[in-house]
């Protein structure tokens, strides 16, 4: 049995509704489930963007909510805004503002991103107060777990959990090279 074989695998495939960027036919997919609020996701987002821009159209990148509620008590509403924001066509501004500013994610925040960003911040806002996209969160959250995914973040390399270190060097050596 290969090592790769006692590995964890995705077991909810990426699909059109998931938040990608890079070519759909790129060689390698590398998704993560992460947490708006975890400083470790906030650690791991400037060397995945940096990977993202270094393997340009050899890679595509696909996030998935985590947020890991107990500890992260703003995680979730940082997530559900990601979502709104991508409902106005600006998932990824929103995402990257989320991580900048990882400091401040409190829903008065979430609104003013919303605003700087050029959006519809009281669709925003309604949105949030409605938990209109609270399903899709717990969508992306319960494939996590059924992917095995307990911490974020937790990468997957074409469909296979990384358990590696994500420090880039190791990342990108991991990308190029998958099993």
């Amino acid at each position: 049995m290969s090592r790769r074989d006692n590995r964890a695998h995705l077991t909810v495939p990426v699909e059109p509704r998931d938040h990608a960027t890079g070519p759909q036919d790129a060689p390698v997919t590398l998704v993560e489930y992460g947490d708006f609020q975890c400083p470790h996701c906030g650690r791991a987002y400037p060397i995945v963007k940096d990977i993202v821009r270094t393997l340009g159209a050899n890679l595509r990148f696909v996030f998935r909510n985590f947020p890991l509620t107990r500890i992260h008590p703003e995680a979730e509403h940082a997530a559900e805004a990601a979502e709104a924001a991508g409902g106005q066509g600006a998932y990824w501004p929103m995402h990257d503002r989320l991580f900048e500013r990882q400091f401040a994610l409190d829903d008065d925040h979430l609104i003013e991103y919303a605003t700087e960003l050029g959006l519809n911040a009281e669709r925003i806002r309604g949105e949030l107060e409605a938990g209109t996209h609270g399903p899709r969160v717990r969508d992306d959250f319960m494939s996590g777990v059924k992917s095995g995914v307990n911490g974020t973040p937790t990468f997957f390399i074409n469909g296979v959990r990384y358990d590696e270190s994500w420090d880039r060097d190791s990342l990108l050596a991991a990308l190029k090279h998958p099993e």
